[in-house]
């Protein structure tokens, strides 16, 4: 395997700059944000071009988790190392996440983006943000576990949420693993699907630019750059706090994994700008499976771990959150007391474990613990209702970041983690965004 992976980055050499994803994505954001910039209504009649990618990208989600896991899990003979990485799973997210929430404290706290523009709480209107308070009413914790059970086995696959497929994922996985020899016929018929299906996400990935330009075109078209610069200050705070939290803490964490945080955004820089892109970093995740298992790490980690994490470690959201709700508070001229600050960290680190990493769910978990906190005004949020969008970007990426760090972290410590494997592929150029391979044309 690690022969694979060292010649792969000689291969991908051979493509031109023009055929790689990540470049086309790129002139595809550029090109959105000039349409919208100049066009702003075509740019906002251009949104179904993103929502069509997005959702063929949802379409097959959910299928990938199964195939990955299934796989994974019926292949294992120890049963009791499934519940020492999920054990190991939780515990990191719980320690990164809950860091998240205290550095957005800390920074709002210290740069104060909302002091100075003494807003009257009484002249908030709510009803631009009524829909996500209402979406908010549902990020209870009880029913949020509920909703983990699907309804039927079938279920969730129709509807394409990720933590009802992973828990009928792992209980199918489990039960190869525990029916044995039996069950090799099933996993060998799994695995061959799952070539298949694999090669459809390559297929569908190559739609990336499109989507990508609808995505831009329609967030300039529609809130233009004049809400930006408005509140320049909160988006260039949290997009700082997050770079600092990237390069800082998880590079910490990644340098004492004996690997380089900056070479792993490198290795992922096609899925970053897809990210980017569709704000939205449920569109990579597909693809973060294969590069990680490219990258070494066992698919039971990568299958268990990834999904997981896409639920409960959000460390973009939770910075977000904390900064996003000092930051109505200062500009409604509300002091938060230190006891009250608590509060609001406690019940953001509760509620923000159920926002799944798709457009507009950090807003709505941000409306959910407002509506527990009542010192802040929920109606409040209609101040950054205008700049969600442009920081919606910033919190996939860094989301989509800290769980890649997460899955090898982990990996190394189950001992799965091959680290010859891990270091060929971040020493070469990306991996690709799991496209098929443009075919070599006969040399004259």
């Amino acid at each position: 395997m690690a022969t694979v992976a060292a010649t792969q980055p000689a291969e991908r050499r051979k493509t031109p700059i023009y055929l790689q994803l990540y470049p086309q994505v790129l002139l595809a954001i550029v090109l959105g944000a000039v349409l919208g910039y100049y066009d702003p209504k075509l740019g906002v009649a251009l949104k179904p071009l993103a929502d069509g990618f997005i959702q063929l990208v949802k379409m097959i989600i959910a299928v990938v988790i199964f195939l990955t896991l299934a796989t994974g899990l019926g292949g294992m003979r120890n049963l009791k190392a499934v519940g020492g990485v999920a054990w190991k799973a939780f515990a990191y997210f719980l320690t990164f996440s809950t860091l998240a929430l205290i550095v957005g404290l800390v920074v709002a706290n210290t740069v104060r983006p909302g002091a100075g523009m003494n807003v009257d709480p009484a002249t908030l209107d709510p009803k631009g943000v009524a829909d996500y308070i209402a979406k908010s009413h549902d990020q209870s914790v009880v029913g949020f576990l509920q909703a983990i059970i699907p309804k039927t086995l079938v279920g969730a696959f129709a509807e394409g949420d990720i933590l009802p497929v992973l828990l009928i994922s792992i209980l199918f996985g489990l039960s190869l693993a525990m029916v044995g020899e039996r069950a090799a016929p099933v996993v060998d018929m799994l695995e061959r699907v799952g070539e298949v299906v694999f090669k459809m996400v390559a297929i569908i990935m190559r739609a990336a630019p499109v989507g990508a330009f609808g995505a831009f075109a329609f967030t300039i078209g529609k809130y233009g750059l004049g809400a930006l610069v408005k509140l320049a200050a909160l988006v260039g705070t949290f997009y700082l706090t997050a770079a600092v939290f990237i390069i800082v803490v998880l590079g910490a964490v990644a340098w004492a994994s004996g690997f380089s945080i900056f070479k792993l955004i490198r290795y992922l820089k096609d899925e970053l700008f897809l990210v980017l892109g569709t704000s939205s970093s449920e569109a990579a995740l597909p693809s973060l499976m294969v590069k990680l298992e490219r990258a070494g790490c066992p698919k039971p980690v990568v299958g268990l771990v990834v999904p997981t994490g896409y639920s409960f470690n959000l460390d973009g959201t939770n910075i977000y959150m904390t900064l996003a709700a000092l930051f109505i508070a200062q500009a409604t001229n509300i002091h938060l007391t230190l006891e009250q600050q608590i509060l609001l960290l406690a019940v953001a680190m509760i509620s923000s474990k159920g926002a799944a990493g798709v457009t507009g769910s950090g807003f709505i978990t941000l409306a959910a613990t407002l509506a527990v906190v009542p010192s802040v005004p929920v109606a409040g949020m209609a101040l950054i209702l205008g700049v969600d969008r442009f920081m919606s970007e910033c919190r996939s990426l860094t989301n989509f970041i800290g769980n890649a760090v997460a899955t090898i972290v982990v990996s190394r410590w189950e001992g799965g983690l091959d680290r010859d494997v891990l270091a060929a592929a971040l020493a070469g150029p990306s991996g690709g965004l799991a496209a098929p391979e443009p075919v070599d044309e006969p040399e004259d």
